[in-house]
């Protein structure tokens, strides 16, 4: 089955056909680092590491380019307000450029915890200030801005069906447009492509242009770096759901005026919300969020628990949140765990029937409730344990539930067996026995630790 894909631009499912064949160019849309990321940002994350799997998965060469955002997210999230990062450096009484580096490891870990693949490009908005300004330097030429006291702005007006991804009247956009009221736009949802500094103000983040000393916008970072890591015209564009109607909006409309080319991405994909109950959505902005580290870390539950819960729902769908939720994915994940374990360490043939089925699944819009419903199926099934182990690694090339490190942590039967014959010697006191069966133990490289009535093996 061809991989098929719903595209936000058209509003349907379509064959996925890249520019390039077997090369694919994937942008996806990075964090803005003035805080932790929480978990529904992280689902959008992890949505998007399955589509990047899924294409590795076909075959194709993928060059992941995501921007991490340092400098230029007003609070407001149009044109008014704070820098994000400045305003948070102020709080935490660190330097713009230290908090964004704190925050940007912290997402680094929160990728590997959840293990999604880091980008090929991790590309931040403040080495790259030179494109965005000569970006706004060519859209200026073209007649695209104009100058306010407060900074150089994109007109909206001369782009022909500025809606076009959002699929909304104009008259919706323009309205969300008035709640950040700037009487010098000429129309209520151009941006700011640059701002200026504050006059009474020094901020740390800052850059001598054409138009004055000051910093970039937020949607122009992403046109700019997209653009110069993977051309005018690429094919998969990525974010989280609330980005439709304002940040990848902006994004599409200056970058088809910049590069005069139609379209500038071809396929545009968004991840829905993870709602907390009641609909509520999770925001940084309230405080109104958690984190991997607080709902799983710190509770010694594996993160990649939650990286199954997700799979539960459809990357378009809604989820909601709640610990029972949380408590029914760890049950489940941990039996698919524990039955993997007994499948032993030889591997045997991948079962092309359930294969199959399973990348029919993932073909399907990236369709994994149902690849994981294939894949419980198939460890049920009566194949041999060595087929369903090797069935299982390769449909977790995709899943990337970490099964592949399973088989590292089974214990071999002759070490078991020494760890019976050695716990059997101390419950008799026999001490000297003991001692010798720990060594012999730890000479096959593993260590055994005694627990109340019991005992734990591990790998040295």
């Amino acid at each position: 089955m061809a991989l098929k894909i719903y595209n936000t631009l058209t509003r349907e499912k379509e064959e996925f056909k890249p520019i390039n064949d077997k090369e694919v160019g994937l942008y996806t849309c990075g964090p803005t680092v003035y805080n932790y990321a929480h978990i529904g940002n992280l689902r959008t994350y992890i949505f998007e590491d399955i589509l990047k799997r899924v294409l590795l998965y076909n075959d194709y060469n993928v060059k992941h380019v995501m921007n991490i955002t340092d400098v230029g997210h007003l609070t407001g999230d149009r044109d008014m307000g704070e820098d994000k990062i400045e305003k948070e450096s102020a709080k935490e009484n660190k330097s713009a450029y230290e908090i964004a580096e704190f925050y940007t490891n912290k997402f680094k870990e929160d990728l590997t915890n959840l293990n999604i693949i880091y980008p090929d490009i991790f590309c931040k908005a403040t080495d790259n200030i030179k494109e965005q300004i000569e970006m706004i330097q060519k859209l200026e030429k073209k007649g695209y801005t104009y100058k306010t006291s407060d900074g150089i702005y994109f007109n909206t007006s001369k782009v022909s069906n500025y809606a076009k991804l959002s699929h909304q009247k104009l008259e919706s956009l323009l309205e969300g447009a008035r709640i950040e009221i700037n009487n010098e736009k000429e129309n209520a949802t151009d941006f700011a492509l640059w701002k200026f500094s504050p006059k009474d103000t020094k901020r740390q983040m800052e850059w001598d242009s054409p138009w004055g000393i000051g910093f970039p916008g937020w949607h122009i970072e992403c046109s700019a770096m997209s653009i110069k890591y993977l051309s005018e015209h690429f094919d998969i564009h990525c974010g989280g759901i609330d980005f439709i109607n304002l940040h990848h909006t902006n994004e599409l409309a200056q970058s088809e005026a910049y590069t005069g080319k139609m379209p500038w991405v071809n396929y545009w994909m968004h991840g829905a919300f993870l709602n907390l109950k009641d609909g509520e959505r999770m925001a940084k902005s309230t405080g109104n969020f958690l984190t991997v580290k607080s709902e799983f870390i710190d509770k010694d539950i594996n993160p990649l628990v939650y990286r199954f819960a997700t799979f539960a729902v459809h990357y378009r769908k809604q989820m909601e949140w709640s610990n029972e939720i949380i408590i029914s994915a760890k049950n489940g994940y941990d039996n698919l765990i524990n039955k993997i374990k007994t499948f032993g360490t030889d591997i045997g043939s991948i079962d092309q029937e359930y294969k199959t089925r399973f990348n029919n699944d993932i073909n399907d819009d990236l369709n994994i409730p149902k690849a994981i419903a294939t894949f419980q199926e198939m460890i049920k099934s009566n194949l041999t344990n060595e087929d369903k182990l090797a069935t299982t690694l390769d449909f977790d090339k995709v899943l990337g539930l970490g099964f592949d490190l399973i088989k590292e942590d089974i214990i071999p039967n002759d070490i078991e067996k020494l760890a019976e014959e050695r716990h059997l010697a101390r419950i008799n006191k026999d001490w000297q026995k003991s001692d010798e069966y720990r060594q012999k133990i730890k000479d096959l490289g593993y260590e055994i630790n005694d627990l109340d009535n019991d005992y734990k093996i591990t790998k040295i």
